[in-house]
């Protein structure tokens, strides 16, 4: 005997099918590296899956952070322009410009009536003068000023007469918004 015993029938059969113990090493060869080499690349990939993981949980948390800053500053810009727009800073912004109340409206309408009694501007109360600046329409300057012929112009029109004098407000320098402080 040879260490083996003999088989009979279907054992026989399936035997035969199986190559002999020398080649058998041989073919076990293969098999191991190919499950040594996806082993190695499915440990591998994982690695990878994790470091991107990783980086993109980091970049996610920068943005956050970007996100709630800029938040911030957006409702700090917010607060800005809702004190800005609130009626007693615009009241008060107006006086500094120099302007006065309205008085109550008039409306004209499409067939030329007036709808409403107008009512002039209240009178500007002042603490301080405001220093008037006379304007005088170029036409007026030029129209008559300095000519010496007293005679019409062509046409039969009377010579121009200077235009009443109009008050201006001075210009006063509008300061900048403020800021949030620590931006």
């Amino acid at each position: 005997m040879k260490g083996r015993p003999e088989l009979k029938g279907r054992a026989a059969r399936l035997a035969g099918l199986l190559p002999a113990a020398p080649g058998n090493q041989a073919a076990r060869t293969p098999f191991v590296l190919l499950v040594v080499v996806l082993l190695g690349g499915g440990l591998i990939g994982l690695l990878m899956l994790n470091s991107a993981l990783s980086e993109g949980s980091f970049r996610l948390d920068d943005l956050q952070r970007d996100t709630k800053s800029l938040t911030d500053e957006e409702q700090a810009l917010q607060r800005d322009i809702d004190a800005y727009s609130a009626p007693d800073a615009l009241q008060r912004r107006a006086r500094e410009l120099g302007m006065v109340p309205g008085g109550d409206p008039a409306f004209l309408g499409s067939d030329g009536t007036v709808k409403g009694v107008p009512s002039p501007a209240a009178a500007r109360q002042s603490a301080s003068p405001v220093p008037l600046v006379l304007r005088v329409p170029e036409t007026a300057h030029t129209a008559g000023a300095g000519s010496a012929d007293p005679t019409p112009p062509p046409g039969g029109a009377a010579p121009a007469t200077p235009a009443p004098a109009v008050p201006s407000a001075p210009a006063t320098e509008v300061p900048p918004p403020t800021t949030t402080p620590g931006r």
